[in-house]
Parts: C-alpha cells; structure tokens; sequence
C-alpha cells in the first residue's frame, strides 16, 4: 500500500465536530486525508459549520449525546484516533446547574476512555482548559503550576485529565492534553466577543461589560490552535502529554470591547460596568498560559489578538443566521 493511500484509510471520531473548534479540527482531518465521523448533540453545534463538506464522502455526521456510551462506542467502530472537543459550553453556568459539568465534561469523557479501551483505540486528543489553573500565583502560567479549583468547570476538566493518564497508564494509550485559552475566529458561536456584538446589535450606544472591564485575557485564534494541535498530535513523543495553548499577548476586556465597537463601525458607545473583579463567580481575573513546550515543538501564534478579535466580528456580522438561532 503507497503512503497516499495509507493516510487515507485513517480514521477518526470527532466529539463536538460540528462545533467552533471541532468543525476547523474536521477540516484540518479532511484536508489531511483522513475520514471522519462527527459526534455531535447540536446543542451548540452547527451542521452548517460542516456545510463546506457536504457530499464528500470520508465525512459521516451521526446525532448523538456523549452520555449515551452505546451509541458513542457504536461510532467509534474502526476509528484509530479519537478527538475529544465536546464539553459543556456554559463555562460560567456551574453554580446555578451544579451537574451539568460532572455529566457533560467528566462523565461524557469516561464514556469516551471506555470506547477506547473496548474498541482498542490507541489515539486520543483532548480539549481541556485554562481554567483547570484556578487564580494562578505565576504568569504566564506553565503546564506543571500547582492548581487550585475556583469553579466546577475547571474541577471537572481536571477530573478529566486525571482519567486520561490513568487509562493512559493501564491501557497504553497515547493522549494529548491541550489547556485551552479562549479561541475566536470563524464558526465562534459563544463567548465574550459573541456577547459585546449582539448587545451592541440590539443597542449601539451602550455595552454593559461584566466585572470591572480590567480582568486581563489571552485569546487564541482558531487558525493558530488548530495547527498547534496538530503540530503535537505529529511532534510529541511519550504516551501522555499536556500542552498549554495561548498567546504571547493578552488584552484586558475594556481593550477587547473597543476592538469590537470600532470593528462595527460604531462610534460613542458607553460602557457600563457591572463591578468586581470577576466577571461570573469562578472568573480567573488574568488568564496567560506559559507555550513554551508548544514552541519547543516549532508551534507559535501568528495571528495577533487584535487581528483575531476583528476577523470574529467580522464573521458574526457575516452570519446573522447565527445570532438568531442564540
């Protein structure tokens, strides 16, 4: 068999394909040679995310909740990796739905270690978060930082983790762990940024900004992140790693509204703060991840913040679709 033809008998399973993240990481697989199913509840997923490949054939799309495992493990049949980016999208939700977290991030993943472990799949990859870190003492913060758990979010996305390296360690599975800082960039479909627009659509002359408007943010842009995950996913050597992946930059939300007031073209706008230094209870005040064993791997952002932040708002005014659904 020529290697052409050994890239394309790949296979993979996406959780959450049909998401922000997911739907670019189903690209990069495609473009790749490989085929994919995509495993998705579409509760924030979007089959219009996976609309560029419709009638290709190496693409399935099955409907389906993670914590239905018989139907999760029937999808992964024949997969030799398994890309695990579905989770709960309500970060700041936790303390008024206090399970919501365990059984769409812990248990949703257990779900997925068993459909390895019984379907004999060696490969994973894994979307975990920068909010596992808490309110960390060092900046910018690396892998090995002592975490302290300021959210249920953060608790079960470590939790996650944890299993990880135990079905890693019994069942000889090679993962890669990747703590996420907020990604933007097209198919954005939730979060901050996704917020300021649709307030300043309903109302553009005034912004109400969660917290103090000081809390201090790294964002990443999808394009970036994605080559990053699959820099590793080639790159990084052992059974078991965890990758921070962020920027080099950071901004902090008063700055990020102003990119996205002039980005609309609005001008005057006021901004009104509702206090603190959190936005939500379990909000990290300065979120900045330490990359350097990514950059050891010859990964780095090339995308600035700004540059980033625009292209969203650029999306979101091209998809108003998108704001109706919300």
């Amino acid at each position: 068999m020529s290697a052409a033809a050994k890239r394309i008998s790949r296979k993979a399973l996406v959780t959450g394909g049909a998401g922000f993240i997911g739907s670019h990481v189903v690209s990069r697989l495609l473009r790749d040679g490989w085929s994919v199913v995509v495993y998705d509840d579409f509760r924030t997923g979007r089959r219009r995310f996976l609309a560029p490949h419709a009638g290709d054939p190496r693409l399935s799309v099955v409907a389906g909740d993670a914590l239905d495992a018989r139907r999760l493990h029937a999808a992964m049949a024949g997969a030799d990796a398994v890309f695990h980016l579905q989770a709960n999208a309500d970060v700041r939700g936790g303390p008024k739905n206090t399970r919501v977290d365990l059984d769409q991030n812990t248990i949703a993943t257990w779900n997925v270690l068993e459909g390895l472990r019984r379907r004999g799949i060696g490969r994973l990859v894994f979307s975990s978060s920068a909010v596992v870190y808490g309110e960390p003492d060092v900046f910018p913060t690396p892998e090995g930082a002592v975490t302290t758990q300021t959210s249920l979010y953060g608790a079960s996305k470590l939790a996650c983790e944890a299993m990880i390296q135990a079905y890693s360690s019994y069942y000889g599975i090679r993962a890669e762990v990747f703590r996420f800082v907020s990604w933007i960039g097209e198919n954005y479909s939730h979060g901050v940024i996704y917020d300021f627009f649709k307030k300043l659509k309903k109302d553009p002359r005034r912004l109400e900004i969660l917290g103090d408007g000081r809390q201090r943010k790294s964002y990443l842009y999808v394009g970036d992140g994605v080559d990053g995950i699959f820099t590793a996913f080639r790159k990084a050597g052992g059974r078991m790693n965890t990758f921070n992946l962020g920027h080099r930059d950071f901004l902090d939300v008063r700055e990020l509204a102003r990119i996205v007031v002039d980005e609309m073209g609005l001008r005057g706008v006021r901004f009104e703060f509702a206090g603190g230094r959190r936005g939500w209870p379990g909000d990290a005040p300065f979120v900045h991840l330490d990359v350097s064993k990514m950059r050891a791997l010859g990964w780095t952002p090339r995308t600035s913040i700004e540059e980033g932040v625009r292209r969203t708002v650029r999306f979101l005014a091209a998809s108003p679709w998108l704001l109706r659904r919300a």
